[in-house]
């Protein structure tokens, strides 16, 4: 067992298990903690706690420190002087002709790395334009290309459940998800049901697919004949939490059977 604590970064939307070292950390105390990339600062999320060493990628980053007011102080210029970059970024891909629609741009908390965020449906070229960047701010550039589902991450909203994003509050990766998965949950497939505000499938299709591919497990299939008490007839409907089928009987219409009392 090793002592983690979860931060949350606003800054880059990602979510990092630190060893908080000797700090007795609360949630929702500002620290700052290292990346592969650089300093950041970020929001606990939970109290220290421990954890088993397989569920980790060792060895962990570290919490530094506890946010100071000239931290956050600093947070908040460094945020400040982003969105002015990233303007800025506008300006210069447009006066180059690039094909890029910018999505955010922020400041490692040391300042030694500039990220910008952008949308293209091509691959482009951005050398000239990272140049010009860099002579203009002084630090090492970096320009990603991210995809839809990217920018609802990195800019929240409401789904369809009525609820703030899954991948804007608490999702770290994004999962494969398959129009099987709809099918599977006998969801009806229209777009405007099953697809997010990304308009790529929702992510919540894969929480309940393996539940559903269980309880579906000892059910006939939607379609096919099957034998009853009663006789044979095709599967119409699937009530897999009542573990119950109707079938359609020549005779009789359609008659509701339950698995468990088989």
């Amino acid at each position: 067992m090793i002592d983690v604590v979860v931060v949350s970064s606003e800054t880059s939307k990602n979510i990092y298990y630190l060893s908080p070292g000797d700090f007795n950390l609360k949630k929702g105390d500002s620290v700052i903690f290292e990346t592969e990339s650089g300093l950041l600062l970020g929001i606990v999320c939970t109290e220290n706690y421990q954890e088993k060493n397989e569920n980790l990628v060792l060895p962990l980053k570290k919490v530094l420190r506890i946010a100071t007011n000239d931290d956050l102080r600093k947070y908040s210029k460094n945020k400040e002087n982003a969105e002015k970059a990233l303007t800025e970024a506008k300006k210069l891909s447009s006066s180059l002709d690039l094909d890029m629609n910018f999505v955010d741009a922020y400041y490692y908390f040391d300042n030694s790395q500039l990220i910008f965020s952008f949308l293209s449906d091509n691959r482009v070229d951005f050398r000239e334009l990272a140049k010009k960047l860099a002579a203009k701010y002084k630090t090492r550039i970096e320009l990603r290309q991210v995809g839809v589902r990217d920018k609802a991450k990195k800019i929240g909203g409401l789904g369809p459940c009525g609820l703030f994003l899954c991948c804007n509050s608490f999702l770290t990766d994004f999962n494969s998800v398959s129009i099987n998965m709809a099918k599977n949950q006998m969801l009806a497939l229209n777009p405007s049901k099953i697809n997010g505000i990304c308009g790529r499938l929702l992510c919540c299709l894969g929480y309940e697919n393996d539940t559903y591919t269980e309880l579906k497990k000892d059910l006939p299939k939607i379609g096919l004949v099957a034998d009853t008490p009663l006789g044979m007839g095709k599967v119409v409907a699937l009530d897999v939490f009542k573990k119950t089928y109707s079938v359609d009987l020549k005779e009789k219409g359609i008659v509701e059977f339950s698995k468990e009392e088989e």
